[in-house]
């Protein structure tokens, strides 16, 4: 397994260990590349890895009817992939779709098992993840009932956005479709109406905000409510 440095990659979850923790957790991380539309896992895999995105997104998806879906939440650099392994659950509930491609650190169940019995700081930060990781649920439940498509979407983008630390980022109507739990032609006509208003651009699949503080106001406040929850629990 090659060695990671111990600075030049960014989690949040991680760059708030002690020293002692984090340089001990990163001897059972390995360096990837995730790639867009990659599926990670699907409900009822056993969970083998966990992942701690750096630049890369990971978008929850729970099936429905098939091949159709919804989207439950967003793991970007602030969080992690398989925290019901916390929980004593080896067991994916979720379909797990690379939403933008980049990097992450990669460990496997055992080990990362080990580590959090090894770090109370760890296991710490990770109670206070899980909860607002919940709380992020709860809140897509909502916002998929009573919210329209194009807030829904522009919430999306802005949440994508902080994720990938990125203005620019490549997403297909068919990934957003899916997210959204919409029709391809919902989408199309959110994010053209998005580009009427100057708010993004939208070429070949890559998306680019151009005027975030509108974008901003064009969504449900869904953003800001999921935004200040992050920094009101995991910053404390």
């Amino acid at each position: 397994m090659p060695e990671i440095p111990f600075s030049g990659f960014t989690n949040r979850l991680l760059d708030a260990l002690p020293v002692r923790d984090l340089r001990r957790l990163l001897t059972d991380c390995e360096p990837v590349e995730l790639m867009f539309a990659q599926v990670l896992s699907n409900p009822g895999d056993a969970i083998d890895y966990v992942y701690f995105p750096t630049d890369s997104v990971i978008s929850l998806v729970m099936p429905v009817d098939g091949d159709s879906g919804l989207e439950v939440g967003l793991i970007g650099y602030e969080g992690m992939l398989g925290i019901p392994l916390m929980l004593g659950v080896r067991i994916a509930p979720f379909q797990a779709l690379v939403q933008t491609g980049g990097s992450a650190l990669r460990m496997t169940a055992p080990a990362f098992l080990r580590e959090l019995e090894a770090s109370p700081a760890l296991h710490q930060r990770l109670k206070r993840y899980l909860y607002v990781s919940m709380s992020l649920y709860a809140q897509t439940a909502a916002c998929n009932r009573f919210h329209v498509v194009e807030k829904r979407l522009a919430c999306l983008l802005l949440m994508t956005r902080d994720r990938a630390h990125s203005a620019g980022f490549h997403i297909t109507h068919e990934l957003m479709a899916k997210m959204l739990g919409v029709r391809r032609v919902g989408v199309t006509k959110a994010a053209g109406s998005l580009q009427k208003k100057n708010l993004i651009s939208y070429v070949r699949g890559k998306v680019v905000i151009h005027d975030p503080e509108g974008l901003e106001a064009a969504s449900c406040k869904c953003y800001r409510t999921d935004k200040e929850r992050y920094e009101r629990i995991l910053a404390s």
